[in-house]
């Protein structure tokens, strides 16, 4: 969920252009906040942060691999997959393992919340999340997200890990083959990627929400919920606004009109926090059929302008102080929880399940949600801190051919988890009863 693995800075850039953006750390933090706040039953509307997340990761991956074509015209694939792996991987693993573990230690210990059927489903679930197809893999078993929360899935949140990764394993090759393209027919057009960039963004987003509105069953949205082709609109119009016209676009109304532009970025701000209060899951009218993507474009809007208010001010050397939106975005608070987004997204909801309120009868109901909130905060700060920063930017081992082992080697051991642990037996048949 964060921006993408940059080599030589513990600050890496989260735009398309060279400088960091704090208020989309802050806007990190917002999404991640609202996931929590769902997931503790405190904001109904609060799974929306999701989206958010999907605009985020659309626009700082495409803004990435568009730099990288205008500055050496090509796209390099194995050190882009590369970066990502060493971005997502070792967190990504530490929570598979580990959760595991638990969940299989607490069912042999006879815990009630860790029963014969969390084990199972952590195993086969363990293994599609570990294949980035874990959202399919749900799909197949008719496992109902808006159910899910009430039931024993502990990876069941990383439905939205797995859209993403798949998004960044297509969409380079996408952005690669338009590159290839404009050279090869457009020798003396190279502004041409950027634009064939944005109408292949702006259509895919269009039929991916035909197929959302086309799939969609109004007993359970789930298929188009969870699904990779009806989510991909969220990327895309992220990706959309990463590109050089709609940058321009943005950075035009930044500098022309910045008071008329710190309103519309504190507007969408007000007005996407209102739909995520309002919002009631599925009960919400015309959520699949129009509002999630309308809420996807206005969180695209929402990002574009942010960054764009950014560059503006570094631009206008006399204005340092952004307008008191982006202030708020850029609040110490919200962009330290966006720093630890993707720790604590991967964190929450498995605590969340092996925490249930009504396993601790004598904690008040108020103090169960900081409880998990605070236990999830305590387990991303130690993995950000001791495995993802660390491999990400120091140590040498994670790089080049070393690099690739221990990736396999990680890999290999998490395969021999999912095959090697030994699932609980099938409980006895109570043959007095026929």
């Amino acid at each position: 969920m964060r921006s993408p693995a940059y080599p030589t800075s513990s600050r890496p850039p989260t735009g398309p252009g060279s400088s960091h953006v704090p208020a989309l750390d802050g806007l990190r933090g917002a999404a991640v906040a609202g996931v929590l706040l769902f997931h503790t039953g405190a904001m109904p509307g609060g799974f929306l942060g999701v989206d958010l997340f999907f605009v985020l990761s659309g626009f700082l991956i495409t803004g990435l691999l568009l730099r990288e074509v205008e500055s050496t015209g090509r796209i390099a694939l194995v050190p882009f997959w590369g970066r990502r792996l060493r971005r997502l991987f070792p967190a990504l693993a530490l929570v598979l393992a580990g959760v595991t573990s638990v969940v299989w230690v607490l069912e042999r210990l006879g815990a009630p919340v860790a029963d014969r059927g969390m084990v199972s489903t952590t195993l086969s679930d363990g293994l599609w999340a570990q294949l980035l197809m874990v959202n399919w893999h749900l799909l197949a078993q008719d496992a109902s997200y808006w159910d899910a929360f009430g039931q024993s899935r502990v990876f069941g949140h990383l439905w939205s890990i797995a859209v993403e990764e798949q998004f960044y394993l297509a969409w380079p090759i996408v952005i690669g083959a338009v590159t290839w393209g404009v050279r090869r027919f457009w020798p003396c057009g190279p502004g041409r990627s950027n634009s064939t960039v944005l109408t292949l963004a702006v259509a895919g987003a269009g039929v991916s929400l035909l197929l959302m509105i086309a799939s969609l069953d109004p007993a359970d949205p789930t298929r188009v919920y969870t699904g990779t082709d009806t989510r991909a609109f969220s990327l895309l119009l992220g990706a959309a606004a990463a590109t050089a016209p709609a940058r321009r676009w943005f950075q035009h109304l930044a500098e022309a009109r910045r008071t008329l532009s710190g309103w519309l970025v504190g507007t969408l701000a007000v007005t996407i926090g209102a739909f995520w209060v309002l919002v009631d899951g599925t009960a919400t009218p015309g959520l699949f059929t129009g509002g999630l993507f309308g809420h996807a474009a206005a969180c695209a809007v929402l990002v574009g302008m942010c960054a764009a208010v950014t560059t503006a001010g570094e631009r206008n050397a006399g204005e340092t102080t952004p307008p008191p939106p982006v202030r708020v975005l850029r609040a110490r608070a919200l962009t330290w929880v966006g720093g630890i987004s993707y720790g604590l997204y991967l964190w929450h909801w498995p605590v969340v399940v092996l925490l249930p309120a009504h396993q601790y009868p004598a904690l008040p109901d108020w103090a169960h949600a900081p409880l998990v909130i605070g236990i999830s905060i305590a387990l991303a700060v130690a993995s950000k801190r001791l495995v993802e920063d660390p491999i990400r930017f120091r140590v040498r081992w994670a790089r080049g051919r070393t690099g690739l082992v221990v990736f396999g080697a990680s890999s290999a051991a998490l395969l021999v988890m999912w095959f090697g642990l030994p699932a609980p037996s099938a409980p006895p048949i109570d043959t007095d009863q026929f």
